[in-house]
């Protein structure tokens, strides 16, 4: 396992090159070990590894290769057939055989990788939902705790959505809520983080982020948020509340609770704003 987990990690030529080379010695030892010992299920192995790591087109060109090679070694091992069709004949099968390996194997991998994103993410949306982003505070957490390097977290929602849904109705709603998320993803860094905490509240995760930098950031997000709302014709505004961890905190549920608190006394204030905190422990 650790092996295969090795080589996913490798670059994309790398894999290749080992692919092919798994090839070469499968075919070295069907040619040594000669026609009587069928090692069909060898060349499998290389299909499948290129299916699972590299997708379906690698996979085929791997089902192809296989069929290649494997002929060639039928044919210098000295197998001699009653008609030089059945040689023919014989490569086409093992090449389909290849070939629905590949495509099955490659299927079940893209709906694997499907499935895995589902459950990171928040389906209406598109942002990550709020147990993987939980687990992600939870490392920046341990991160500040060992190199001291403070993070900031963001916890907003939407002012005067349900104003948006009575309006307009629950699909527009939902067409405000993934150009919220959509926006954010385009303007943060990759590093930055927005998950969907449930309904129209919005939590951003920001690494390695000082409480001035926060606000550079987050000035320009707003503007751009609001600017994209008015655009659309939506009386949308937003409830941000800000808290930079310059020491580490308890937990993720009690810091999830303090930027909670910031945003809400925004929320019954004023709306519309952005209040700053500090956690220093």
């Amino acid at each position: 396992m650790n092996l295969f987990v090795g080589i996913e990690q490798q670059s994309q030529a790398v894999k290749v090159l080992l692919g092919l080379a798994l090839i070469g010695a499968v075919g070295a030892l069907d040619t040594l070990t000669g026609h009587e010992l069928s090692f069909s299920l060898f060349y499998v192995i290389p299909i499948s590894s290129a299916a699972w790591l590299l997708g379906r087109r690698y996979a085929i060109m791997a089902s192809i290769v296989s069929a290649l090679v494997w002929l060639a070694a039928d044919v210098i091992s000295g197998h001699v057939y009653s008609l030089p069709f059945i040689l023919i004949w014989n490569t086409l099968i093992r090449l389909v055989f290849f070939a629905i390996v590949a495509l099955l194997l490659s299927a079940l991998k893209i709906s694997t990788d499907r499935e895995r994103e589902l459950a990171r993410t928040d389906y209406l949306t598109g942002a990550i939902n709020s147990r993987l982003f939980l687990g992600l505070l939870q490392g920046e957490i341990d991160r500040l705790q060992r190199y001291e390097h403070p993070f900031t977290l963001v916890y907003f929602d939407l002012d005067n959505f349900k104003a948006v849904n009575d309006q307009f109705g629950h699909l527009t709603g939902d067409k405000a809520l993934r150009a919220v998320v959509g926006y954010a993803r385009e303007h943060l860094r990759k590093t930055d983080m927005i998950a969907r905490m449930g309904g129209d509240e919005f939590a951003l995760l920001l690494p390695e982020t000082d409480q001035e930098s926060a606000r550079i950031l987050l000035a320009k997000l707003q503007d751009g948020l609001l600017f994209e709302m008015r655009q659309n014709n939506w009386p949308i505004t937003f409830s941000v509340g800000v808290l930079t961890c310059e020491a580490a905190p308890p937990g993720t549920d009690e810091l999830i609770r303090m930027a909670d608190e910031l945003a809400y006394k925004v929320k019954h204030r004023t709306k519309n704003a952005i209040e700053y905190s500090t956690y220093r422990g």
